[in-house]
């Protein structure tokens, strides 16, 4: 069958009421090119065998459609549901940062503190943060919007901070879901959930930058090296990178910081004798986690003799000590959302400063819960 050239419109009037092989008679075209261009089609939201004759609206792919036929199989009505284009999103972020990188002027160097203890490191773990999340509190049993979450951050900082020894190094481990969601439209990024907003999107970056700006300025007066960890959530899976490379952009003459730019959902620190492991949990629960961290990070699990699994996601405290390593799941700070507390999910709201020791692995934890600061923040 000779190949012949059409434009969609052409494609499309051929589809609509007609099988593919009937479509590719009138077309021309092998039946294989004919099924290619329906697929093709479909991914933007056009399928005129169902009713589909215009395309997804831009940056939007579609998702579930529900048809309603008659008992001639006739459609009579057709539901479309479409969801944000993560594809397309991911890489207008991804040349957003790209600018960011050529034009942003890096933060100066600062000196590092008269005296640290060299065998120590304090990792402060904050997960499940949802910076731009609104609680309200006759709903849910406490307030929470970005104020509160921005002076509850700071203020965590500042008393675990005065609290923690001066450990040489000190790691900001957040664990992913910093941001409650992750693009224009305040939906969950996979399933399109609608989530409890309080602003904007473009406030709640400017505020996520600021506030870890200012926490990072904070650690860097107590330690001699800092390590920033911006782990991938299920909430915030493109922001989670642009906030990687963008603080890596920021730091990059500042010797005193190192920051974690891996893409995959899995971390790893090596201190000493001592390995700390990092997942926010939406990929991998507890119970499958050790093996993927030992296989992911063989060599570094083979060097170290003390090792230390950290996770969030869950928003509850679990600790499981088995063969190999220690693995922990951490509780949020952030006050429920109508949808956590509608469905009853109810948990402690703290995060801890853990110090591990170079040659003994754990040896303090400092625990500064949301009720501790609410004099000052919440």
């Amino acid at each position: 069958m000779a190949a012949r050239k059409h434009d969609d419109d052409t494609i499309i009037a051929a589809l609509t009421g007609r099988t593919v092989t009937a479509a590719a008679e009138i077309l021309g075209l092998h039946p294989r090119r004919v099924a290619a261009h329906k697929a093709r089609l479909a991914k933007v939201g056009i399928a005129p065998e169902h009713g589909l004759t215009v395309q997804a609206p831009e940056a939007f792919a579609m998702g579930k459609v529900t048809v309603q036929r008659n008992e001639k199989g006739e459609v009579t009505n057709t539901w479309a549901r479409y969801s944000p284009d993560m594809e397309l999103q991911l890489k207008a972020m991804q040349a957003a940062v790209k600018a960011m990188r050529r034009e942003l002027k890096p933060e100066q160097a600062l000196s590092a503190p008269p005296l640290t203890l060299a065998h120590l490191l304090n990792c402060f773990v904050i997960t499940d943060y949802h910076l731009g999340m609104n609680a309200w509190g006759e709903e849910t049993g406490a307030d929470w919007d970005m104020r509160i979450a921005e002076d509850t951050l700071v203020a965590w900082f500042g008393a675990a901070i005065a609290q923690a020894p001066n450990a040489r190094v000190g790691v900001f481990a957040q664990l992913g879901d910093f941001l409650h969601w992750d693009g224009i439209q305040a939906v969950t990024p996979t399933s399109g959930h609608v989530v409890d907003a309080d602003t904007r999107f473009q406030k709640l970056v400017r505020v996520a930058i600021s506030v870890i700006r200012r926490v990072t300025g904070m650690l860097l007066q107590k330690h001699e090296k800092v390590i920033l960890l911006m782990a991938e959530g299920n909430h915030d899976l493109a922001s989670s990178m642009w906030l990687r490379e963008l603080f890596a952009a920021l730091y990059a003459e500042e010797p005193r910081i190192e920051v974690i730019t891996r893409p995959d959902p899995y971390y790893c620190i090596e201190h000493g004798q001592t390995s700390l492991f990092f997942h926010h949990g939406h990929k991998k629960r507890m119970d499958g986690l050790e093996t993927v961290f030992i296989a992911k990070f063989r060599e570094v699990y083979g060097r170290t003799k003390h090792s230390y699994a950290h996770t969030g996601h869950l928003h509850h405290r679990v600790v499981r000590e088995t063969n190999t390593m220690c693995l922990e799941q951490h509780r949020t700070m952030a006050a429920p959302d109508s949808h956590a507390s509608r469905g009853g999910w109810m948990s402690g709201r703290d995060a801890q400063v853990i110090t591990y020791h170079s040659d003994h692995g754990e040896v303090g934890r400092i625990t500064v819960s949301a009720d501790m600061l609410r004099g000052e923040a919440a």
